[in-house]
């Protein structure tokens, strides 16, 4: 059903792909549009990447940086000091891939130092130095599609083609990369659910998700408790989106992904594993292309 040779280098880890992988979200933030101050101390962030571990997590995003509309730009100094203690304790104490969500060279830098296996990056390493911090490690690297600046997440942009658009952004980041010496085997591609997209946008992308995979290299796809799944299910506070996310989870993983980004751990895991069954028990010849795992042939 998966392509087992598929696997993502992750510094000194390798994050193997063989099945959808669930990265599980760590804010350190007191503003966080979801789980603000819930996880700012040391003891209560490790504790909860613990239970997501625990509930099936294979990746644990740190950010130390909220970048919701209307949130608090934080300096590099203050970032390094609420994610570092956290990605030291976790790299150490766990078999977990351990990823910083930041968009700041220095705070990569300071992550890579600590003990990070993987960058989350909303700017795709357009911010001045990050090119080159990232080259110089051997790190995975998520880069995600946005338009603007890194505070600019709240406004919509405007789209001839959403998915044609997205597509011609990644690419350009990808050859980016490949020109500064980072190699495929540690990039993954974020569509950007919620950046600069309005829910119709948001829609229209996971829609047409499946056309990405032509940058044959993995998804990543987050959704979680955002504004497009509160307006179309009605629930206007985030914590109660966990069903409607776990909806757009699964079929984004029908639609290519490889890694879903998620608050809520074990109701994905869960989705995730009765979705494998019922792909695993479908018989070949009689599933519609539209309904099979859609996986690139090698990553």
């Amino acid at each position: 059903m998966f392509d087992t040779r598929a696997s993502l280098r992750c510094g000194s880890r390798q994050l193997y792909l063989d099945r959808p992988q669930v990265m599980g979200v760590l804010n350190l933030t007191p503003d966080s549009f979801s789980d603000g101050g819930q996880y700012d101390g040391l003891e209560a962030a490790l504790a909860h990447a613990r239970q997501m571990l625990a509930e099936g997590a294979s990746i644990i995003d740190v950010g130390g940086e909220s970048t919701r509309p209307g949130a608090s730009a934080v300096s590099a100094d203050d970032e390094i000091a609420r994610v570092v203690p956290v990605i030291q304790q976790l790299a150490a104490s766990s078999d977990a891939v351990v990823s910083v969500d930041t968009f700041k060279p220095e705070v990569m830098a300071a992550a890579i130092a600590a003990g990070a296996h993987m960058i989350n990056d909303i700017q795709a390493l357009q911010q001045p130095g990050a090119l080159e911090v990232v080259a110089g490690s051997e790190v995975a690297v998520v880069l995600m599609h946005a338009v603007g600046g890194p505070y600019d997440a709240g406004q919509p942009a405007d789209y001839a083609d959403v998915v044609e658009q997205v597509h011609g952004f990644l690419a350009q980041r990808v050859l980016a990369c490949e020109f500064s010496g980072i190699d495929r085997q540690r990039l993954v591609l974020d569509p950007g659910y919620g950046f600069n997209k309005d829910s119709v946008q948001n829609f229209q992308l996971l829609a047409g998700q499946c056309a990405l995979r032509g940058l044959g290299l993995p998804l990543l796809a987050g959704l979680s408790r955002k504004r497009c799944i509160g307006e179309a299910t009605g629930r206007g506070q985030a914590a109660e989106r966990v069903h409607g996310s776990l909806a757009a989870h699964l079929v984004a993983v029908q639609n290519g992904a490889a890694i879903v980004r998620v608050h809520d751990v074990a109701a994905t895991v869960d989705g995730l594993r009765v979705w494998e069954r019922i792909a695993a028990a479908a018989p070949r010849t009689s599933v519609p292309d539209s309904a099979k795992p859609a996986w690139p042939d090698e990553f």
